[in-house]
């Protein structure tokens, strides 16, 4: 039985990740955390921990579980390049899943991404990405428009410095043929919608997703919880969990 913590218990995501740990018949809610109280003691108690809290928090999270021993999935976005090399470096010594989404659907939409841009070439079609979140979302693009980006930047030979535009104002000129769109919307409830564009003469395709709940993020981040037991140390993504690598 796997043994979880889950982190941010107050919180939407904390919530309904406890109800997905408890509805998977191979976890085990052993304790939950919230800020102020002691996570050494929370996570002494765990073999996992479910974090999708703050960027902030997570070295804290790290240093813990390093000092454990105890795997981790990681959701939380907005992390800072000093962050993200935190996790990469112990990755060395724990198994970690850190994904943007947990989604089994927003993962095929990277995989579908990822195979379009390598059809739907730049000479002949011009890409946007829009994502829509609820009025609370903190960071901007989220951390999934961020990984479609990633994956745009990777097969079209782009750079995410100098050749993402955010939004567009005023006197612009013409569209750069290299030049990828992204625009972030917020409002309302919105749980998560994400759209990649592709656009040429006379046609238009595009891939969306849209999300109605966050049992559908929770209940992958269990499955992460549940496939990382077997693996060895090492920085690991949904990509992985799913076998779409």
């Amino acid at each position: 039985m796997n043994r979880i913590l889950v982190t941010g218990k107050s919180g939407r995501m904390g919530q309904a990740i406890i109800a997905a740990t408890d509805a998977h018949p191979d976890t085990k809610l052993v304790a939950t955390h919230d800020n102020g109280e002691n996570l050494l003691e929370a996570i002494a108690q765990a073999d996992t921990v479910i974090d999708f809290t703050i960027h902030s928090f997570t070295e804290e999270v790290v240093q813990a579980a390093l000092k454990h021993g105890t795997r981790l999935v990681i959701g939380t976005t907005g992390h800072s390049d000093e962050e993200r090399a935190i996790i990469a470096q112990a990755a060395e010594t724990l198994p970690i899943v850190f994904a943007p989404n947990y989604s089994v659907g927003v993962n095929t939409l990277f995989w579908l991404t990822r195979h379009a841009a390598r059809i739907l070439t730049q000479d002949r079609f011009d890409i946007e990405v829009v994502e829509m979140h609820h009025r609370h979302k903190i960071d901007a693009p989220s951390g999934t428009a961020r990984r479609l980006l990633e994956i745009l930047n990777e097969e079209t030979g782009t750079s995410y410095q100098d050749d993402v535009k955010h939004g567009r104002f005023g006197i612009t000129g013409a569209r750069p043929s290299r030049e990828i769109g992204m625009h972030t919307l917020r409002g309302g409830d919105v749980v998560g919608d994400h759209t990649v564009l592709f656009a040429a003469d006379g046609e238009r395709v595009e891939l969306t997703h849209k999300a109605s709940s966050r049992m559908t993020f929770a209940a992958g981040a269990v499955r992460a919880a549940v496939w990382l037991a077997e693996q060895p140390a090492g920085l690991y993504d949904m990509q992985d969990v799913l076998g779409l690598k």
